[in-house]
């Protein structure tokens, strides 16, 4: 009975306890990459509802057209691509402050990460759709 209520004592310096519980310094980078998409999004941003109130009443045609314009192509990816990563950059860090269990925590920033994705293929494609259709017809 006695073996039950010993202790078991680890040999372990401080830093033999903390590591593997995560990098000090990837927090930095998030924040960075956060704000910078950030900043990237406010003319982008801009850039397109001006362009969508220009084309107010247009046909569809006229809007396809201007999409398929090389110079607004790569303008609406930017935007996309930045404002998907800028949402999952977002969302992951409320996951990291609400979701506390290990487990949980895992699905749901995947979830994150494969919804944003799957989000931002699907406007990729509807760009890349205009901009072709197009030059193919």
């Amino acid at each position: 009975m006695a073996g039950r209520n010993a202790q078991v004592q680890i040999m372990r310096s401080q830093l033999g306890r903390v590591r593997g519980l995560g990098s000090a310094k990837s927090g930095v980078e998030h924040w960075w990459v956060e704000r910078l998409t950030a900043i990237a999004l406010v003319p982008l941003t801009v850039w397109f509802v001006v362009a969508v109130l220009l084309h107010l009443g247009q046909p569809q045609l006229a809007v396809v057209h201007w999409a398929a314009h090389p110079v607004n192509t790569v303008l609406l990816l930017a935007l996309v691509m930045l404002t998907f990563h800028h949402m999952q950059l977002g969302l992951q860090v409320v996951i990291d402050d609400y979701v506390h269990d290990t487990r949980s925590h895992l699905v749901v920033s995947l979830l994150n990460k494969g919804a944003s994705l799957l989000l931002a293929l699907f406007a990729i494609v509807a760009i890349l759709k205009m901009a072709f259709w197009i030059h193919a017809s």
